[in-house]
């Protein structure tokens, strides 16, 4: 009976003792720690087009020709819209038979000078013939002078009749319709680029200062990322709104982003000093209802729900302003750490 007794312990120990040593398996963790973060201010901004403009006529005459409306997209260069050019084609053509006319009474006049000159130089002429030549073949020449400038002018108003993009971009608005007679200065279309955005934002006297100084502003992507603006595409006003007394500040965008049109509010953050503060990786941090909170695991190795209050965010990281202390442990896999807790809570 003595031998049965002992051996009966020796069993239940070795039966209730993983029970109670076995780690619970709740994923990596990562030892709580305060780092120095930047202090962000952030404001509404609204999002602009550098290329906007309002194509006009330089020329009057009838629309004949429309290529594209409203949402269509414009390579530069691409014809918009055409006007029919009868009447600048004919003082075109006009102008060239002026132009090879005077053209021929140019030469014809040089020649003449040429042969005054050296018959001239012979002594078989008087002095007033050459001057007269050369008078002659002046005048020619500024006739000439004169019928290319009209020439030049005639053929800029022909050209005038096809309106081409000056730029990639989209056509916003149409002022005019086909068959339309347009006058000279008459708005055609409007359009702009979304190749070259920028943000305008109003910021207060106080952070204005540090704006100015400083530089170190971003945009706050609307799918949440974060785009430092170089301290060369910030431009400060050198003077305040007389009624808000703010200080309106553009911030020009990097080219190629997706997503943003002209007339957007963005988030625009100004940093203005730093602070010490608890960050932790996103994916630490989970949402219950409207309740954020993130696992820990406590110096017995228990696992424990924390509810926690946020900051702002900073790359990966979330900024804890509440609910945590530094050197506690906190589970980065928060779906091993609920089965960990569901485990612990069967025990």
């Amino acid at each position: 009976m003595s031998r049965i007794l002992p051996a009966v312990s020796f069993m239940l120990s070795c039966l209730v003792l993983p029970l109670s040593v076995q780690a619970l398996d709740a994923g990596p963790s990562e030892s709580v720690q305060v780092s120095t973060v930047a202090q962000t201010r952030v404001f509404n901004g609204l999002v602009e087009a550098l290329q906007q403009s309002t194509v006009s006529a330089q020329t009057s005459g009838r629309i004949t020709e429309i290529n594209f409306d409203v949402q269509d997209y414009v390579q530069k260069g691409q014809v918009l819209m055409r006007f029919s050019d009868k009447e600048q084609k004919s003082r075109l053509d006009s102008a060239r038979s002026s132009m090879k006319e005077a053209r021929a009474n140019a030469e014809q006049a040089e020649k003449e000078f040429t042969r005054i000159k050296s018959i001239y130089a012979k002594k078989l002429v008087a002095k007033s013939a050459l001057d007269k030549a050369a008078a002659a073949n002046k005048a020619a020449s500024a006739r000439l002078k004169a019928a290319r400038a009209k020439v030049a002018e005639a053929q800029e108003q022909w050209e005038h009749t096809v309106i081409r993009a000056p730029y990639s971009g989209i056509v916003v608005k149409r002022h005019v319709e086909l068959g339309e007679s347009a006058r000279n200065g008459q708005a055609l279309m409007t359009g702009l680029s979304l190749d070259h955005l920028r943000v305008v934002v109003e910021l207060p006297q106080d952070v204005s200062a540090q704006a100015r100084t400083d530089k170190r502003m971003f945009v706050l992507w609307p799918a949440g990322h974060r785009i430092q603006i170089a301290p060369a595409n910030i431009t400060v006003f050198p003077y305040a709104d007389d009624k808000t007394h703010s200080f309106r500040t553009r911030l020009a965008l990097p080219p190629g982003l997706a997503g943003l049109y002209p007339g957007m509010l963005i988030k625009v953050g100004v940093e203005v000093g730093q602070s010490s503060q608890i960050l932790v990786p996103a994916t630490a941090v989970v949402q219950r209802s409207e309740v954020m909170a993130v696992y820990v695991e406590d110096a017995d190795g228990k696992v424990l729900f924390r509810q926690v209050r946020t900051g702002a965010r900073h790359g990966d990281r979330i900024v804890i302003l509440a609910g945590l202390r530094e050197g506690e442990k906190v589970l980065l896999d928060p779906f091993k750490a609920v089965a960990a807790l569901k485990a612990q809570r069967e025990r």
